[in-house]
């Protein structure tokens, strides 16, 4: 259910403005909002700038640091690995973290000091291994670099030419010029070239075009030294490197720690954030926030421990937008996601998430109907639902609504008679989704598409007396009646003729009785449809509404889906069963080849299957049944101090909540 909201109008002190604030957090039921504008008041001035600049570093260097340690665990086996985002924090733990700050700065000061030293190191690592390529080819030369110098009469010109230049290069020298060729790599060559100073501009000419590169080093290094002295500083900033990677990886150990003090101060950046929303005089601060009806009493005690403040509760205004509490035992509040994933319901509407959680699981156990498959998907979500049960919502959520779909996915497997694609001994309840055909209006069609149609009727008209009660719920009973009731019936009379119209199942009497209410309730809904317009808007709504029957009939045929969903999984299974118990019925080799195509298929079929499920299964629910009656574009429930990146904390009253017997709140 939707939880009902109150106004909360509070005035305090301003120097006590900090622990009011941490007051309404601990009771995890207080969404500030914007203050109107009040007379003698002012907004607050900003003060987030710094916190929010503070915050953003802390994060940065808790990236670098969980990277860091996270690759060194992976290089080195047995090397602990960080602490991962989603632990649970007490409430103590996590405001005594203010106390750490000192500590922390510490640590982020280490860690970008060695992340720098990192960024410079291998920045020399990497012009050294540049210049080690250059000079691999000079570790021949045993004499001085600067010997190579040219004389009173000669130039000498010592370097690296082309592998396949020399050659060119030697016979095209000047007569006045010599060239040597002192050592040869893969791809280049070194070699010493002396010639008179008469034809040097010869000589260059003919260098210009060869790609000729001078010897970059001089000095009186012999090139084996400069390469040995070389390779020495590239093993000395590996080792350093590696120094500073463990270094590194030896604070991963806090991360822990500067996670919850990351978190705590983003919630310290959140208060100081409020300060666009509240108002305040001279002395004192003004705040309105929302709060859920049964949490009043709670939020009244920890206030009354904070300070001097003046205190109101309130009927929120009619045309105020209020934010999106859901209150729902733990397995339909699983399914929760799924509708916010299109629209969370606004706060003046009903929850729709117990009705839509029974069709869309009834509708995935009809896609899978098979008592193996199901199982299956009962056991894994199962446990990964326990994996993930300390946190709302993501894969334990998915997880949650994939193990319940399974319930339905045994009873249908049990009325279709399916393990895995094989019939056990029993007469099945339901006809073949394969063969069973019946004659629908002299057409024949498959049987079990029939059944899918009726069971989108169902659900239509399920979604019709939604409105019905969401129009009650509001006082308009006449609308709830002519929108809600009337297409309800009108849905019973279209289902009661498609049954009566199967002649398998010689119930032919429905279709008059069917077809008689859903004609009546057809034109009491045209007559009703332009009840606000004027003769005219009568006409064209009535009509509007006749055609829309075309529309009504498409949506019917979109619950098609789910016999096709379904009979393209029960024939895989059955073909990968019959071909697996064929192997190992043959024996010898192939009962291995048996095992692992009945293993291996039946994982692959299972998981396309889930997959078309999740996604068809979620298309109906948002088109054909919320399309009825659901408004959504509500906006959650988010109470002070309750977003946090990398901890799980529960607020302190609501923890004292718990024990004591009295639901905890959660969000939508």
């Amino acid at each position: 259910m939707i939880v009902k909201m109150k106004k909360l109008n509070l005035v305090g002190m301003a120097y006590e403005k900090d622990a009011v604030l941490n007051a309404l957090q601990r009771t995890g039921a207080v969404e500030v909002k914007l203050h109107r504008e009040e007379e003698h008041s002012l907004p607050l001035p900003p003060t987030d700038g710094e916190i929010a600049a503070y915050h953003a570093s802390l994060e940065d260097a808790l990236e670098r640091l969980s990277q860091a340690a996270e690759s060194y665990a992976k290089e080195h086996k047995g090397a602990e690995r960080p602490q991962k985002d989603g632990f649970e924090v007490s409430y103590e733990s996590f405001m005594a973290a203010a106390n750490d700050r000192a500590e922390m700065d510490a640590l982020v000061e280490k860690v970008n000091a060695l992340t720098d030293e990192k960024a410079e190191k291998r920045a020399a690592l990497a012009k050294c291994e540049r210049t080690l390529k250059t000079v691999s080819v000079y570790r021949s030369i045993e004499e001085p670099l600067n010997g190579f110098a040219g004389t009173l009469h000669t130039n000498v010109k010592l370097g690296t030419l082309p592998a396949n230049a020399w050659e060119s290069v030697s016979a095209a020298l000047p007569a006045l010029a010599e060239g040597k060729l002192l050592a040869r790599e893969e791809d280049e060559c070194l070699v010493l070239l002396v010639f008179h100073k008469a034809c040097g501009e010869e000589a260059e000419t003919l260098l210009s075009g060869t790609g000729f590169a001078p010897c970059p080093f001089a000095g009186e290094e012999t090139g084996k030294e400069v390469y040995s002295r070389l390779k020495g500083e590239k093993k000395a900033l590996k080792e350093r490197l590696d120094a500073l990677d463990k270094e590194m990886a030896e604070l991963g150990g806090k991360v822990r720690a500067l996670k919850i003090y990351c978190d705590f101060v983003g919630y310290e950046a959140e208060k100081a954030a409020l300060n666009e929303k509240l108002r305040g005089t001279e002395r004192t601060f003004l705040l309105e926030a929302f709060v859920p009806a049964d949490a009043e009493e709670l939020v009244r005690r920890e206030l009354s421990s904070a300070g001097a403040v003046y205190l109101e509760f309130s009927e929120p205004a009619e045309d105020e937008e209020l934010p999106t509490l859901c209150r729902n035992n733990a397995v339909v509040a699983d399914f929760e996601s799924l509708t916010n994933t299109y629209s969370a319901p606004n706060a003046r509407e009903m929850d729709p998430n117990t009705i839509m959680a029974v069709f869309y699981s009834v509708f995935m156990g009809f896609i899978m109907a098979d008592i193996g498959y199901g199982l299956l998907m009962m056991l894994g979500g199962g446990y990964l639902k326990y994996k993930n049960r300390s946190r709302k919502g993501g894969i334990g959520a998915l997880a949650g609504v994939f193990a319940v779909g399974g319930i339905f996915a045994v009873i249908w497997g049990f009325l279709f008679n399916s393990l895995f694609g094989i019939a056990l001994p029993y007469a099945p309840v339901m006809p073949s989704a394969e063969k069973e055909m019946c004659s629908f209006a002299g057409i024949q069609i498959p049987e079990v598409l029939v059944i899918a149609m009726l069971l989108g009727i169902v659900q239509l008209m399920a979604g019709y007396i939604c409105k019905a009660v969401q129009c009650w719920r509001r006082g308009e009973v006449l609308d709830g009646i002519l929108d809600g009731v009337v297409w309800a019936l009108f849905s019973l009379g279209a289902g009661l003729a498609i049954a009566g119209l199967v002649s398998n199942w010689e119930i032919s009497f429905l279709a008059p009785i069917g077809g008689i209410t859903a004609g009546v309730t057809l034109v009491v809904a045209m007559i009703a449809a332009g009840r606000r317009e004027k003769f005219l808007g009568k006409l064209s709504k009535g009509f509007g509404t006749l055609y829309g029957i075309i529309n009504y009939m498409s949506d019917v045929l979109s619950y098609a889906r789910l016999y096709g969903l379904m009979l393209s999984g029960a024939v895989i299974a059955r073909i990968v069963s019959e071909y697996a118990v064929g192997f190992i019925n043959d024996g010898g080799v192939l009962i291995v080849m048996g095992v692992l195509l009945m293993v291996v298929g039946h994982v692959f079929n299972l998981a396309i299957g889930l997959l078309g499920a999740y996604i068809h299964d979620a298309r109906l629910q948002y088109v054909e049944f919320y399309g009825r009656f659901y408004e959504g574009e509500g906006e959650l429930f988010k109470p002070l101090g309750s977003k946090h990146e990398h901890i799980f904390l529960k607020p302190l009253a609501a923890e004292k909540r718990e024990k004591a017997g009295v639901p905890v709140l959660s969000e939508a």
